[in-house]
């Protein structure tokens, strides 16, 4: 199995069900910008290093995600709109565990 199904709500509220491959060791972050779910420029502005909280998204299923980082801790402790399901998309890597994914796009800051 190389790809996986995942549900992500845009920032306008429009629901969209995305394939994410597993074998390229991509983020939820760079799965948004390749099916460009947010405008350029709006997500993933320090690149995915864990410095900007621009790919912060809300977790909406039940799946079990890695720890969050220190360094991840520290930007949601910063960031505008955080939520008790808040993590930085940068920080979640695609495996086959998290078919059926489904993540909402927090707001702009």
């Amino acid at each position: 199995m190389t790809d996986i199904k995942i549900k992500i709500t845009d920032r306008d509220g429009v629901t969209h069900e995305v394939d994410a491959p597993t074998d390229m060791n991509m983020n939820l972050m760079e799965v948004v910008r390749s099916y460009e779910l947010a405008p350029e420029g709006t997500i993933g502005v320090c690149g995915g290093m864990a410095m900007c909280a621009s790919c912060q998204c809300y977790v909406k299923s039940n799946h079990e995600l890695p720890e969050k980082s220190d360094d991840e801790e520290a930007m949601l402790a910063e960031a505008f709109y955080v939520e008790d399901n808040s993590r930085l998309g940068c920080q979640i890597r695609i495996t086959e565990d998290l078919d059926g994914l489904e993540v909402e796009l927090a707001p702009e800051s």
